[in-house]
């Protein structure tokens, strides 16, 4: 069975979000232990879960789509392109 990238990042986004809540459950029996807890589960949220989520999302993408050149904006905006004045 293949585990895929998917999975992997549902995985480690529970995990952080178990973390920080049994860090903030025992913060008040014992707060040494208990932040670094919520730490390690903020840290896995955002920079680990996080980046292999839009890398996984972005794979397919292409950058031109989403760069803000004069055709794009005018595209967005339902505006016809310019037709220089030789054609």
């Amino acid at each position: 069975m293949q585990i895929k990238l998917k999975h992997i990042v549902i995985l480690i986004t529970l995990a952080s979000f178990g973390g920080i809540g049994y860090g903030f459950y025992i913060l008040e029996d014992m707060p040494q232990i208990a932040h670094k807890f919520i730490g390690s589960g903020t840290v896995g949220l955002f920079l680990i879960a996080m980046p292999l989520f839009l890398y996984k999302e972005s794979k397919r993408r292409k950058v031109q789509d989403y760069m803000l050149t004069e055709e794009n904006i005018r595209k967005m905006q339902g505006k016809e392109p310019k037709k220089s004045e030789n054609q």
